[in-house]
């Protein structure tokens, strides 16, 4: 066993046996209203009893006007949810494992038809790919968002969650309110001119969350160490922002990339367009004329920005936050081989590790790694055919391992 792997670690009152993490991914596993199913309780189950050191559950939505397209997302919006999501922590401590609930307010990146009100955003400009036109967020209703925000924190801490994590990267609300590119509000949630960053709103959830959980509950946060807007982000804008968040004491960092505009800079590797034209709901069609336009669409102005999937691709954000913050950091992005994870911690260029498709693939891949040689390497081929079937109404599973 290669005992640094392996070694425990601790963030904020939580000890984690080991510096293996499962990074958010969406479950496809809740009901309509956002209630965990047996298929919620069963992923997580088989990932804590195969040795993974936490897991940070897929994005839970904190209201149903933040809500994502996806019609099975888990959502911790109200208490009588709470003994459902109970369940699933209890049998994840049995094993150890510890969990995290990240929770999220999607902004401008959903549908009115799945929230029934007009999306909510820092800025009135579409996004290019949801293409619909947010209204302006009002401070008043900026606030209640804060609210919600720790109110969904304190649920998961009473469903025995033993942190949660803020979702402040992929181009979701918190997101948004950070970048001048999605930001235009002229109040104290708008830009500051000396950072270049809107941090008031993830200043003032993590204020709330811990006023209404206690200091001791973690609060974790996920970023995206750069994007693929117009304006320049890294390395000034993320220097700015890891400072804030160092000054906050969040309880761990992970860094992560892009937005949903150019999502598969985001996790990266192939695209099945196939699958986008049979369930993707932005591009869900039966004809071949259209399939031909939408095609063209995509290519030109979205897969043309892809890029290539290479191994630890967001690695050196998280080498140069470690400069900046003592606070525990988490990469995740590209992480297949065992000996590249262990070099990673072993030269400290981040304190944990996190991995979502090799899970998928392979849910007992922490217990391989314990036990495989150094050389080991996950069987994912980043083929993205789970991450297409997202929007299948489908449980996530992974659709190529042989």
């Amino acid at each position: 066993m290669d005992r640094l792997l392996f070694s425990s670690c601790n963030i904020g009152n939580m000890t984690l046996k080991n510096r293996i993490v499962r990074s958010a991914t969406y479950e496809g596993a809740c009901d309509a209203e956002g209630y965990p199913g047996i298929s919620y309780s069963r992923i997580y189950k088989t990932l804590a009893m195969n040795e993974v050191g936490m897991i940070i559950t897929g994005f839970a939505f904190v209201s149903k006007a933040g809500r994502a397209m996806q019609t099975r997302q888990a959502g911790i919006d109200k208490p009588e949810k709470i003994e459902y999501f109970k369940k699933v922590t209890d049998e994840i401590h049995k094993y150890g494992c510890r969990i995290v609930m990240q929770i999220a307010h999607t902004g401008r990146q959903t549908l009115e038809k799945i929230t029934n009100s007009a999306p909510l955003s820092s800025t009135t400009k579409p996004s290019l790919y949801f293409r619909q036109k947010p209204r302006l967020i009002t401070e008043e209703e900026t606030e209640e968002i804060i609210g919600q925000f720790a109110e969904s924190a304190y649920l998961a801490k009473e469903a025995g969650f033993d942190g949660v994590q803020l979702h402040a990267a992929h181009g979701y609300l918190l997101h948004q309110f950070l970048l001048p590119e999605t930001n235009i509000l002229k109040n104290r949630f708008g830009i500051d001119k000396k950072t270049g960053l809107g941090t008031a709103l993830p200043g003032e959830v993590f204020d709330a969350v811990k006023a209404r959980c206690g200091d001791s509950f973690p609060v974790l946060v996920k970023i995206s160490g750069d994007h693929n807007l117009p304006g320049n982000f890294f390395p000034d804008k993320f220097d700015n922002l890891i400072r804030f968040l160092n000054e906050k004491r969040f309880d761990a960092i992970e860094i992560s990339y892009g937005t949903m505009d150019y999502a598969l800079n985001i996790f990266r590797g192939d695209i099945n367009l196939d699958k986008v034209f049979t369930y993707n709901p932005m591009f869900r069609t039966d004809s071949k004329l259209m399939k031909t336009v939408s095609g063209l669409f995509l290519k030109k102005l979205i897969i043309s920005r892809f890029i290539k999937f290479a191994p630890a691709y967001n690695l050196r954000y998280a080498e140069r936050a470690k400069k900046l913050t003592d606070i525990p950091v988490i990469s995740v992005g590209g992480f297949r081989n065992k000996n590249e994870i262990e070099s990673a911690i072993k030269n400290n260029s981040a304190d944990l590790i996190a991995l979502s498709r090799p899970f998928i693939c392979e849910p007992d891949l922490a217990k391989k790694f314990m036990e495989a040689p150094g050389d080991y390497e996950s069987q994912c081929k980043n083929c993205n055919d789970c991450v297409f079937m997202c929007d299948s109404g489908r449980v996530t599973t992974c659709y190529s391992k042989k």
